[in-house]
């Protein structure tokens, strides 16, 4: 928990919390209880029908009794950060004037860590409003190298969780994201530019160009999120460590031929060179 009464600086508290820092200065507005209600089971349809567009979902929470026309659900869909997967999200629209990168990925052999990154952001539902989780994803392995929690959809927590994940892993040859204004801003593709760090960018909607992290998102929302109801940006931010932690270090994966993603990555790693 933030102490701006402790003589460590807040923004080193912020970083050691996992927090971007300008989550520690905004205060988000409340969101009413019934309107939060229903972005739980928007998020909740969303994961079992990721193709649902505003029409459907509307659809969806109408068989439920639930009242509200399409605009309002586009516009949550929105503030969330979600979108269908077959047309383009406008939550991920690239910032005007900013430059899309190329597909980089299409018919590549990944057969080592570090020799793609990934990265993409998600909502995440608390007990009476809502985060942001964002992660850095090795696609070899399926490891999260580093991840950030943010009240809002801004550029500066996915720089913070980038610059973690560089500090502690090194670098990868290709870093992969969506068209979203915060992967397209200069200030992120610069921090790779000035890494010597290809950008990879998917195609307009396609779920699949980021797979492994949709993955991920759907095992963090399937065995953690859906089964926690959050007090705090604290208290969320404690329990998905823990289970991040878990997703490394414990959880086997059939894709990796019952390995956790911390030993495909470790045990793919270049021995260290001799003396």
């Amino acid at each position: 928990m933030i102490d701006r009464a402790h003589e460590l600086p807040v923004v080193k508290q912020a970083g050691l919390l996992r927090l971007s820092r300008s989550s520690v200065y905004y205060l988000p507005r409340p969101v009413p209880p019934a309107r939060l209600a229903i972005m739980h089971r928007i998020d909740a349809l969303h994961l079992e029908h990721p193709f649902a567009g505003s029409r459907m979902l509307r659809d969806l929470l109408r068989a439920e009794g639930v009242v509200i026309g399409r605009v309002a659900v586009a516009t949550l869909m929105r503030r969330m950060g979600i979108e269908a997967l077959y047309r383009r999200p406008n939550t991920s629209k690239p910032a005007p004037g900013h430059k899309v990168y190329p597909y980089l990925l299409r018919k590549l052999v990944v057969d080592r860590p570090n020799q793609v990154w990934a990265m993409d952001i998600t909502y995440i539902p608390m007990a009476r409003g809502f985060v942001y989780l964002a992660a850095v994803v090795d696609w070899f392995s399926r490891r999260a190298l580093a991840w950030r929690l943010s009240i809002t959809l801004e550029t500066e927590f996915c720089l913070d969780a980038v610059q973690e994940a560089l500090a502690r892993h090194g670098k990868p040859e290709i870093f992969n994201t969506d068209q979203g204004s915060q992967f397209t801003s200069v200030a992120f593709t610069g921090l790779l530019l000035a890494q010597e760090i290809a950008i990879s960018m998917d195609g307009r909607g396609a779920w699949r160009d980021n797979v492994f992290v949709e993955r991920l998102w759907r095992s963090v929302k399937y065995e953690e999120v859906h089964l926690r109801a959050y007090d705090s940006v604290n208290d969320a931010r404690a329990s998905l460590g823990r289970y991040l932690d878990f997703y490394n270090a414990r959880r086997p994966h059939s894709s990796l031929a019952a390995r956790t993603p911390d030993q495909a990555y470790l045990d793919h790693l270049p021995s260290p060179m001799a003396a």
